[in-house]
């Protein structure tokens, strides 16, 4: 009877224990430094927007936030260390939409599951997409291009710098009903080169790629491919709204994820926080020199939009045949 009496008290108290540690644990975070693992290399946007917040949270909070670089394999390699590390708060990670999205669909072994082993914090910024065409040679409309793309099927190429832009190409084919053919580059430099040279009929990139190309009128925006304003690009229709396609709507997006089994309310204070940073103005007016738009969310909308990204991609990658090894 006293073996079961004890037996009974440990039920009881550990619970309790573990909500009153867990309560504690979150209130004194951050008590030390907190390292955010970049997945790509210093100096580009991901790494950019890591900075900014890791400043002003350092001016917050006063604990120094360490933007750790892990580039390489399409972002991996950055995930895979992240969803490795101690669920306690202080490792996280910048994730580019392809890591949480598309990676387990494009590779046969990601060494993580974007499902599984992260638990979201929130969506940090957007970048709106753009199509763009030879000022000279290119369609002049976006109706234009589609029309030219089905009296000549196979022959318009289109060229693209990363997993994004490439399957942003390859759903538009598939909504518009348009055989077009990919012509994927290393990087988005690459693809402002590809139709400099005229190797390509059209590109999908970044607001901000080749936007001096663009102002010299070398090249024609025909339009955007979210349904987010682009501040660089006033008036600029989207393709959604000139091709009556309602369920288009693309743009690159970063998120911050923390490892799977971070307690609860640690979550909802890096997101509280996130959150605060992305609305202040000075930050806003930085993320807009290189065309990121905050976009923030709750930890539930983020896994929901995560979720739901994953189908979507995933079904455009089986209808397209891509697979990478």
């Amino acid at each position: 009877m006293i073996a079961f009496a004890q037996t009974l008290l440990r039920r009881l108290v550990l619970p309790a224990a573990l909500v009153i540690s867990g309560a504690a644990l979150s209130q004194s975070y951050p008590s030390k430094p907190i390292r955010v693992i970049v997945p790509s290399a210093a100096g580009g946007a991901t790494d950019v927007l890591t900075r900014v917040i890791a400043q002003k949270m350092l001016d917050s909070w006063g604990q120094q936030v360490i933007a750790d670089n892990r580039p390489g394999a399409n972002t991996m390699i950055g995930a895979q260390v992240a969803a490795k590390a101690a669920p306690d708060g202080y490792t996280l990670l910048m994730a580019l939409d392809s890591t949480l999205t598309m990676n387990q669909s494009l590779y046969g072994k990601t060494g993580y599951d974007p499902i599984r082993d992260f638990a979201p914090v929130t969506r940090t910024v957007v970048s709106p997409l753009i199509l763009v065409v030879d000022a000279e040679k290119g369609a002049s409309s976006i109706k234009d291009l589609i029309q030219k793309a089905k009296a000549n099927p196979g022959k318009l190429t289109f060229g693209t710098g990363t997993p994004t832009t490439r399957l942003a190409g390859e759903l538009l084919k598939n909504l518009t009903g348009t055989d077009m053919v990919s012509v994927p580059f290393k990087s988005s430099a690459g693809t402002v080169q590809g139709l400099l040279s005229k190797d390509v009929d059209f590109i999908i990139d970044g607001a901000t790629n080749g936007i001096s190309h663009i102002r010299n009128g070398k090249f024609r925006v025909l339009a955007s491919l979210s349904s987010q304003p682009i501040e660089n690009l006033p008036n600029l229709p989207s393709l959604a709204s000139e091709l009556g396609l309602a369920e288009f709507d693309v743009a690159v997006w970063l998120g911050l994820v923390a490892p799977a089994g971070t307690p609860p309310d640690i979550i909802a204070r890096l997101n509280q926080e996130v959150v605060r940073i992305l609305a202040l103005p000075d930050v806003r007016e930085k993320l807009s020199n290189v065309g990121l738009i905050p976009a923030t969310n709750t930890p539930a909308e983020f896994g929901a939009f995560i979720r739901s990204e994953s189908e979507r991609w995933g079904r455009v990658i089986r209808q397209a045949g891509i697979k990478i090894d």
